[in-house]
């Protein structure tokens, strides 16, 4: 979590887990990430002293109890944060819903001693282990009244604490924005959605999974731009058959070769009767005669490392599992930890699944808005906009505004560049305006190097990497002049800037010159757009999620590279500028041992205590070190630097290897994360232009001179804010273009406890127990 408090830190060297034992068990279906939270849950607990016990097998084990319950090391979690799937297992356990398989489970809970749980599942899972907490005191005076514990044991291990995290690829469990292994389930889909999107022409039906939800359908579709979606929370209405045959022939007559459909496993009609792939091939190969191809990604959907947003979100949730069971009290009642922005929060366990339970009988029932609603504001969003996008009105319904918006980009390329430019082109013109797109950023800005853009000159750009429009680091202040009179030639009534720090210092260059020049005085917006994620006034900026799932994956191949060779640490430097994201989101999630960073200052001594922690632990337990370097965190520790050092300090306990991994960040197809997170910002960007000139539409013209007319818009916390750039200044280190305070800085010290470190984790953020009702549900997320 992520705010600066005024009352003083709590820390949690005040929580001992001395004398607790933790179990922790993977139950109901299988999901990405899931590992990440075994380790953290693991790592955590043996941090405050705590015993952990791997439950195998999910509730089957605890029944059986015998051999799949195993108190574990530190080490028994070491290379499992990249491997998909759970390493501990999950089954489906009909005997725990039985009272004589609990009763069993207990016995073999006490018997260890163990009267804490973090259960990572699904809703079924969940729901169990509440029960059983439940039952626990009556089942324990059952096995003393049997004579198989005595009464001593009934008194001391008298309540059990259950803490829930929700693994289930399907993001179908309220309360929470992004469920462990829902972001890997969009990473499989995309993929195959990208290569099929180069095969010849034809008509593509996927069926993705999504009994109940169509989560997983909604935003792949929204993130390949698919033609129709079919998911169970909003059905199609009467005559959809027509309406769809007609979207599908006219994508074909503007030159559209390949026509995408996309059905959830789930999805149904009005009358709830299911609409199947196969049955959606049917029609249009009988009414259109496409050639038309069903692909069913099944079990695809599951597996797979998973994503570095995935690892992330697990290590954070495993280590705030263990808190919430440290601080739990007999009255607390059973919690799930989740996601809300990019928060970490508590929520009562059973109003969450109730929530859940909610969504399913509004659907039975035909109440679909409801059901959309139910699924929160997170899931609505998703719906709007890709109707806004997926469907081009015809030109007589549109409104005419005779408004003109520019639309480029600035700074490096950012993957998610271009899934924001189709957003903004498209809801620009569904709102009545002309878009004008510029080539080459302010520079082609000055010599005119600007066009109309329509709906089509769009399409297929969302799984597209770099920046098609071009893009240049050059600010507006050499060239105001000649941009104003373009601005005039062209009847620019509007600006919309999608990129990086360069972005955000050309807007300020523009309004400065407002006194200057009236062209200026027009509304303008920033959409943040870099890999470093360095913007003021924004916690991610798209591109950085693309960057971070290029470095966890290479740091996983660099790290395999050396499996069944001696002792080997690698040194990997990554990119980000002054802005040390990359490098500590990178190393969180592929599990360094350190990570150097610009805004936390070393020096030779912290050098020397890694070297030597380093140096015990490949000693002892590990074959194979990482450490992550931001490119300028020191101008004197170079990466050269620490590679000699490191080589000279391990010299017959370890070699060294350097890798700069340069370019490739800025590389590569977006991510699921990026295409979404830059199609909503973008579109919610568009909007605000349109209210921008309705208000400041005088006389004929477009006048806005003040600064709330300036605007970047951010992803802060749990919501979507516009903040002038004038009030931004004042967060901004303009020398090391990095923003003053940075919100991921307070998850350095949970890279330090996975790596085994001693450290002081503030947790004043964390251990306050929400409603769900009450829980703003934009989380726009740290999840999307």
């Amino acid at each position: 979590s992520c705010s600066a408090m005024d009352h003083q830190p709590k820390f949690f060297e005040n929580l001992s887990g001395a004398g607790k034992a933790i179990g922790v068990l993977t139950s109901g279906g299988d999901a990405q990430g899931m590992n990440a939270a075994v380790r953290a849950v693991v790592r955590m607990g043996i941090y405050v002293n705590a015993k952990v016990y791997f439950i195998y097998e999910g509730y089957q084990g605890m029944v059986d109890g015998g051999d799949n319950i195993v108190e574990v090391s530190w080490e028994s979690v070491s290379s499992i944060l990249q491997v998909g799937g759970t390493v501990i297992g999950s089954a489906r356990c009909k005997p725990f819903r039985t009272r004589e398989g609990r009763l069993q489970a207990a016995f073999n809970l006490v018997q260890r001693g163990i009267t804490n749980l973090c259960v990572i599942g699904g809703d079924g899972s969940l729901t169990g282990a509440n029960l059983f907490r439940e039952e626990w005191s009556g089942l324990l005076e059952e096995l003393a009244r049997e004579g198989k514990i005595d009464a001593e044991a009934v008194k001391k291990y008298a309540y059990l604490n259950i803490v829930g995290m929700v693994g289930s690829i399907d993001n179908d469990f309220c309360g929470t924005d992004m469920t462990i292994g829902t972001d890997s389930a969009l990473h499989r889909i995309i993929e195959v959605v990208d290569a099929i999107m180069t095969t010849a022409q034809r008509t593509f039906v996927l069926e993705v999974m999504g009994r109940h939800c169509g989560y997983l359908a909604l935003v792949s579709a929204l993130a390949c731009g698919a033609d129709w979606v079919f998911i169970p929370e909003y059905p199609p209405e009467e005559g959809w058959e027509d309406s769809m045959c007609v979207k599908l022939s006219e994508n074909r007559a503007r030159k559209k070769r390949l026509n995408i459909i996309i059905v959830a496993e789930g999805a149904i009609d009005c009358h709830n009767k299911p609409i199947t792939s196969e049955k959606v091939k049917d029609l249009v190969v009988q009414r259109l005669g496409f050639d038309t191809r069903v692909t069913i990604l099944g079990h695809v959907q599951r597996g797979g490392t998973p994503s570095a947003f995935d690892r992330i979100l697990a290590s954070r949730m495993g280590v705030e599992a263990v808190l919430a069971l440290l601080e739990a009290t007999p009255d607390t009642p059973a919690c799930v930890v989740s996601l809300s922005g990019n928060q970490a929060v508590r929520l009562p366990l059973m109003e969450c699944v109730q929530m859940t339970q909610e969504v399913q009988k509004a659907m039975d029932e035909g109440r679909f808005l409801e059901a959309v609603r139910l699924r929160g504001r997170s899931f609505e969003n998703n719906l709007n906009t890709y109707k806004l996008l997926s469907h081009k009105k015809p030109d007589a319904e549109l409104p005419k505004t005779n408004f003109n918006v520019a639309v480029l980009n600035v700074g490096a390329p950012a993957a998610g560049m271009n899934a924001a430019v189709r957003a903004a082109v498209r809801v620009g013109m569904t709102e009545g305006h002309k878009i004008f797109a510029v080539i080459d950023g302010f520079e082609g800005f000055a010599r005119g190097k600007i066009k109309e853009i329509s709906w089509g000159d769009v399409g297929g750009w969302t799984g597209q990497g770099g920046s098609i429009l071009g893009t240049k680091r050059t600010l507006p202040a050499k060239y105001l002049e000649k941009i104003a009179d373009q601005m005039r030639t062209n009847n620019i009534n509007a600006l919309m800037v999608i990129g990086g720090f360069e972005a955000y210092l050309g807007l300020l260059e523009l309004s400065a010159a407002r006194e200057k020049y009236d062209e200026f005085c027009v509304p303008m917006v920033m959409v943040p757009a870099t890999v470093s994620n360095n913007v003021p006034g924004s916690d991610f900026s798209i591109g950085a999620d693309t960057a971070l799932n290029t470095i966890t994956d290479t740091c996983d191949r660099i790290k395999q590279s050396a499996s069944g060779t001696k002792r080997r640490v690698f040194i990997i430097e990554t990119m980000g500028g002054y802005c040390g994201y990359l490098a500590n989101m990178g190393a969180l999630a592929a599990g360094a041992d350190a990570a150097y960073i610009f805004e936390e200052q070393f020096d030779i001594r912290e050098l020397q205590a890694n070297v030597e922690h380093l140096t015990e632990k490949m000693k002892t337990s590990i074959q194979r070190g990482l450490v992550l370097r931001n490119e300028n965190c020191n101008e004197n520790y170079t990466t050269d630097f620490i590679y000699q050092l490191y080589s000279e300090e391990g010299k017959g306990v370890f070699d060294c290897r350097k890798n700069v991994l340069g370019h490739m960040q800025q590389g590569g197809a977006p991510s699921p994360f990026d295409r979404n997170f830059g199609t909503k910002i973008s579109a919610k960007a568009m909007q605000w232009i349109s209210k921008k000139l309705k208000e400041t539409y005088r006389k004929g013209k477009v006048f806005a001179n003040t600064d709330d007319s300036v605007c970047l818009l951010g992803m802060r916390r749990r919501n979507l804010v516009f903040q002038p750039v004038a009030e931004l200044k004042s967060e901004t280190d303009f020398v090391h273009r990095i923003p003053k305070e940075q919100w991921w800085l307070k998850l350095r010290p949970l890279m330090k406890i996975l790596a085994k470190y001693k450290t002081s984790y503030d947790v004043s953020d964390s251990g306050q127990l929400e409603h769900v009702a009450m829980l703003p549900k934009e989380a726009e997320t740290g999840a999307i």
